[in-house]
C-alpha cells in the first residue's frame, strides 16, 4: 500500500460519482498534492464491527455573560477499530471542541452537559480526574492543531517523548535506555525528520513550525493508542510532508487497527484519508455517511455547497459558486433548522427542527429537503 502523488491527480470517471472527487483533488486551483492510497479497505470496503469509541448525544455548553454558547449540541457517532472517521465543517461549526470534550479537556467556563463518551462500552464521562489521566496520551491521544499545546519550550525533545512513556508504562529507563530511546527515535522517523538523533537533542525553538507539529504527532503515536484524535494536524506542513503524515496515519490504522478521528476543513484531504465522515454545522452533525456517498451525492445543502465552492480546473473562467450569508451566532440561533436563512430550499416546514434521520445505505441527514441527485460536473 503507497501514496500517489501527483500534482493534480484526477481520477477517470463518469459524469456523475466522480465529479465530487475530482474537483476535490484539483483543489487550491491544481496545484495542491494530494495522496491517494490503494487499499481494498477503503472508503468502507471493510466489516462494520463493534466501535472503539462511541459518542451518544454530546452535549458542551458555554456559560457566558451574553447567555449560553451550545457548542456541541446532539453529536452521536462511532469509529470501530483500523477505521477513519472526517468531521468536517466550517470554522466554529464545533469539530474541535467535539474532540476536547471527549478528551476531557474542556475547561470552565465549558461543561459537557450531556451525552455519553464510550470507549469499549465504558462511559468515560464517569471516571476521575486520576481515571481519565491514565488513559489521556495512552489509550486515547490528541494531536492538537498548535504543536506549542503538546510541547514544553523549557525541555529538550528526547526528554518530552520519554516522560510521555514513562507516564503510562512501568519502564525502568536505567536498566533499558537504549531500548526507551530507541523508540522515541523511530517515532521520529516514522514522521519524516531527519538526522533523528540530532533532533532529540533539540528544544522546541529549534524546530520550524511544521517540524513542531512532526514531534507533536509522534509524542502521539508513542504509546500506540486505541484511538486518536487529529486536530487539523498537517495545517502547518507542506504538501510533500502532508502527504507522508497522511500516509503513515492511514497505515498506522490499517495495521494496528487504531481507530482515528480527523478533524479538518479541508475536504480533499477527507476525500483521499477517510473511510466515513460527519459534517458538522452550528454544533450539530448534518450530515453522515461514507466518504465517497457524501462527496460524490451529498443529501445536506450544506455539504453540497461546501464541495461546489471547491476551485476546479474543470470549470475555468466561471464564477466560484459560495455559501450565501454567514454562520449563525452559537448565542442565538435560530429557531427551527439552523442553516435554513443560508439555504436555497427552506420553506415553512424548516421552521421546525429537523432530526438526524437514516436516509438509507448506512447515511444519515438532518434536513427535510435533502438532495437525490448526485453532483454532476459542469
Amino acid at each position: 500500500m503507497s501514496p500517489v502523488f501527483g500534482p493534480l491527480q484526477l481520477r477517470n470517471g463518469p459524469k456523475t460519482g466522480d465529479c465530487a472527487r475530482t474537483s476535490l483533488n484539483a483543489v487550491s486551483f491544481g496545484y495542491r498534492l494530494v495522496a491517494h492510497f490503494d487499499t481494498d479497505l477503503q472508503h468502507g470496503a471493510c466489516t462494520m464491527t463493534e466501535p472503539t469509541l462511541a459518542i451518544e448525544g454530546l452535549r458542551t455548553h458555554f456559560a457566558t455573560r451574553r447567555g449560553v454558547v451550545r457548542a456541541v449540541e446532539d453529536v452521536s457517532f462511532g469509529v470501530a477499530p483500523g477505521r477513519i472517521m472526517g468531521l468536517v465543517g466550517e470554522s466554529g461549526s464545533g469539530k474541535s471542541v467535539t474532540g476536547y470534550s471527549i478528551m476531557g479537556l474542556v475547561e470552565p467556563p465549558g461543561r459537557v452537559v450531556g451525552g455519553r463518551i464510550l470507549m469499549h462500552g465504558r462511559n468515560l464521562r464517569t471516571l476521575g480526574p486520576e481515571a481519565m489521566r491514565r488513559i489521556r496520551g495512552n489509550r486515547i491521544a490528541m494531536i492538537f492543531q498548535d504543536p506549542m499545546m503538546t510541547l514544553n519550550p523549557v525541555l529538550r525533545i528526547d526528554t518530552q517523548m520519554i516522560e510521555a512513556i514513562l507516564a503510562h508504562e512501568e519502564v525502568d529507563e536505567r536498566r533499558a535506555p537504549d531500548r526507551v530511546r530507541q523508540r522515541v527515535r523511530e517515532a521520529l522517523v516514522q514522521v519524516g525528520i531527519p538526522s533523528p538523533d540530532e533532533r532529540l537533542r533539540c528544544y522546541p525553538h529549534q524546530f520550524s513550525g511544521g517540524m513542531r507539529q512532526r514531534v507533536a504527532i509522534a509524542i502521539a503515536l508513542l504509546n500506540r493508542p486505541e484511538v486518536i484524535i487529529a486536530d487539523e494536524p498537517t495545517t502547518a506542513l507542506d504538501v510533500t510532508i502532508q502527504g507522508q503524515i497522511l500516509f503513515q496515519m492511514q497505515k498506522l490504522c490499517r495495521e494496528s487497527g487504531t481507530a482515528l478521528i480527523w478533524i479538518t476543513h479541508d475536504l480533499a484531504v477527507v476525500s483521499g484519508l477517510a473511510d466515513e465522515v460527519c459534517v458538522m454545522y452550528a454544533g450539530k452533525i448534518v450530515e453522515r455517511g461514507g466518504t465517497d456517498d457524501v462527496l460524490d451525492a451529498p443529501l445536506h445543502p450544506y455539504t453540497r455547497g461546501l464541495i461546489e465552492s471547491v476551485p476546479s480546473r474543470s470549470a475555468r473562467g466561471g464564477r466560484l459558486p459560495q455559501i450565501p450569508g454567514m454562520t449563525p451566532s452559537l448565542l442565538a440561533l435560530p429557531p427551527g433548522c439552523a442553516f435554513r436563512g443560508r439555504c436555497a430550499r427552506a420553506d415553512a416546514a424548516c421552521a421546525a427542527e429537523p432530526a438526524l434521520e437514516s436516509a438509507g445505505h448506512g447515511r444519515q441527514v438532518r434536513c427535510f429537503h435533502p438532495h437525490r441527485e448526485p453532483l454532476t460536473t459542469p
